[in-house]
């Protein structure tokens, strides 16, 4: 967040994905139609629902918090079927369900009057410095904006900082237009 809070990932969900990795090798070594495998793969759908429920609550949670707490959310449209081809993010991406979050804090917003602005997918936040606005190369690897201007931050949260400014911006042209 601009804030400078961070939300960690959902440590309980990893725990499970090993659990289900773990039940979904010993039933594929059951024999098939015996009454061992019928309980090992009632073992394997009950964790897929536990999995699923874990994900989907911790999205509910953070898409009331931020609804709740903040009166303008910003959020990036982001090209999330180009992520999920990386093979390197794909897991965390598909874990974190940004497609689905987008649209719960819509929804949400739409209840509690919140005004929710949708970056557009090519809007440089990570790769401008927040401080002076110059736009930097930067590779998904570095992980810290160093600017010329001596500007020194984390690339998420200069991110943040930079879909905020967005947000505001966006809010005053509207107001300007009205």
């Amino acid at each position: 967040l601009s804030t400078g809070e961070v939300i960690p990932a959902n440590p309980a969900l990893k725990k499970n994905l090993k659990r289900l990795q773990r039940r979904q090798r010993t039933l594929s070594r059951k024999v098939k139609g015996s009454r061992r495998r019928a309980k090992a793969k009632l073992k394997v759908a009950r964790l897929h629902q536990r999995i699923r429920n874990q994900r989907q609550a911790v999205l509910h949670e953070l898409s009331d918090h931020l609804t709740r707490t903040y009166q303008v959310i910003t959020i990036e449209d982001l090209n999330v079927t180009g992520m999920t081809k990386n093979r390197r993010l794909a897991r965390a991406v598909s874990d974190a369900g940004f497609g689905e979050l987008r649209r719960q804090i819509e929804y949400k917003a739409q209840w509690r009057g919140v005004t929710v602005i949708i970056a557009d997918r090519w809007f440089p936040s990570s790769k401008t410095c927040h401080a002076c606005g110059q736009t930097h190369d930067m590779p998904l690897s570095q992980r810290t904006l160093v600017c010329d201007c001596g500007h020194v931050m984390d690339r998420d949260l200069n991110a943040a900082k930079n879909l905020d400014q967005y947000g505001r911006d966006a809010l005053r042209r509207d107001l300007k237009r009205t």
